[in-house]
């Protein structure tokens, strides 16, 4: 048989893998290794790439790092805190619980960087608490998976991280571009949950209190203090996203062993009630014990060790690629569009069906290169079109057949994937809406950043 026929079939063989269910890690490095033996390229390529994950570049040390910091905040009961706070300000409003666990969703995304602990997290927290409170658990899945979708635009994010390397931008202008889209998609899915939920009559009703606020939002502080110390540090220059990441982790250790000293001692039940509580013992969090710090640590350590060989794999991937000539392709028929609006579209129409069937990770490492280079060219800012590249590749997290977070959640929830896709739609709808005005208004990404 001819090399094509050969790649055609390798092709056909890890495609019908994907769909079987086989992780994509493995789709990838099957594809990648069949393609190595065929175009005669030395596996060692691939052992190369990851080593030079987190050795070429410093700025990848914080993906692992903010990988612990939400582990960290997670365990010590800081993201149970703000997600009361935020159920406290909503909870008036029909589908105020729901709403809640998106803006949750925001705030914890704004400490992990990370999509899929977002939706982890605040999924197995408050789906519970939404199915008590008379929602649909079909909906209430599909809201944790959504909310997830904006741990890749918020800061800290690790595909920031990831895409700033590749291509060489200041990874903390990223950070600072993505703050408005991100808050743009978190206000734009509570916008759709609101009007389903009041078309529905889903949520009990909690009547405003104020009390109530000023109490959760105390409980919330030491997670408001991580979050602003984040973003303070990288937007005044004080210190480099992968300082931040140490910083915060630095912070969340401290926290955490603190509390529980504190809740110790002072025999502070952290299981009561918010109006149980006095002020004082709102201020610490349950916390946990030094021989847990191990168990928290390896659990990041187990989620750094699937995504650096994803990196690894998805760049020999990109390489390949490149040799059989689709980069050629894809950036011929993206130019070949012509104008400014025509080739950004064309390029958010590849971001968006790639994100069907890859995670956002595969994605930025292979297209990124191709695509960013041609935006740059019609007169699109590079750092306006990375937040248009990763809102358009978060989307990809709820969108099927593959739509990571619709795992997650249904991992997480009990709610079978396929139950999911129906209550996903008008979440669509809202990030699509928000996606389209931000690449049509590049202010929004860069008017916190006067030097561009």
């Amino acid at each position: 048989m001819s090399d094509p026929t050969i790649i055609t079939l390798i092709s056909i063989a890890v495609t019908i893998l994907f769909m079987a269910g086989v992780p994509v890690f493995l789709v990838i490095a099957y594809w990648v290794i069949g393609m190595s033996f065929v175009l005669e390229l030395q596996l060692l390529n691939m052992g190369a790439a990851l080593q030079d994950v987190f050795t070429d570049g410093f700025a990848l040390l914080a993906m692992p790092l903010f990988i612990l910091t939400g582990d960290l905040i997670n365990r010590s009961g800081i993201a149970r805190r703000l997600s009361d706070f935020a159920y406290a300000c909503l909870g008036w409003i029909r589908g105020g619980l729901a709403m809640a666990s998106l803006g949750a969703c925001g705030l914890f995304a704004a400490i992990s960087g990370s999509n899929s602990a977002t939706t982890a997290t605040i999924g197995s927290m408050l789906h519970p608490e939404m199915v008590k409170g008379g929602y649909d658990e079909r909906f209430s899945a599909a809201t944790a998976a959504a909310g997830g979708t904006v741990g890749i635009i918020i800061p800290p994010s690790i595909i920031f991280i990831v895409y700033g390397f590749l291509m060489n931008l200041p990874i903390s202008d990223l950070f600072v571009a993505g703050i408005i889209p991100g808050a743009m998609m978190v206000f734009g899915m509570m916008l759709a949950c609101f009007l389903v939920c009041w078309k529905n009559g889903w949520g009990y009703i909690i009547a405003l209190n104020p009390m109530r606020v000023i109490k959760t939002a105390v409980g919330g502080w030491l997670g408001f203090f991580a979050i602003g110390l984040v973003l303070w540090g990288i937007y005044t220059g004080k210190f480099s996203p992968t300082e931040a990441a140490g910083v915060t982790v630095g912070f969340g250790i401290i926290a955490g062993l603190a509390s529980f000293v504190v809740t110790y001692f002072l025999k502070m039940d952290q299981t009561k009630d918010w109006s149980e509580k006095s002020v004082a013992s709102m201020l610490v969090v349950e916390g946990f014990t030094i021989p847990q710090v191990p168990g928290i640590v390896m659990r990041s350590a187990q989620i750094t060790g699937i995504l650096a060989p994803l990196i690894a794999v998805s760049v020999v991937m990109q390489q390949i690629l490149s040799l059989l000539g689709a980069q050629q392709v894809i950036g011929d028929f993206v130019t070949s569009m012509g104008g400014y609006h025509a080739v950004l579209f064309t390029a958010m129409a590849i971001v968006f069906v790639s994100g069907m069937i890859l995670e956002s990770l595969p994605v930025t490492i292979i297209l990124a290169p191709i695509l960013a280079p041609i935006a740059a060219s019609v007169g699109v800012d590079p750092v306006h079109f990375s937040v248009i590249f990763l809102v358009g590749a978060s989307i990809g997290f709820i969108t099927p057949p593959y739509g990571l977070n619709l795992y997650v959640a249904s991992g997480v929830t009990g709610v079978p994937y396929f139950r999911l896709l129906r209550y996903t739609t008008m979440y669509l709808f809202a990030l699509i809406s928000v996606w389209i005005i931000v690449a049509l208004t590049p202010d929004l990404a860069l008017m916190l950043l006067p030097e561009r």
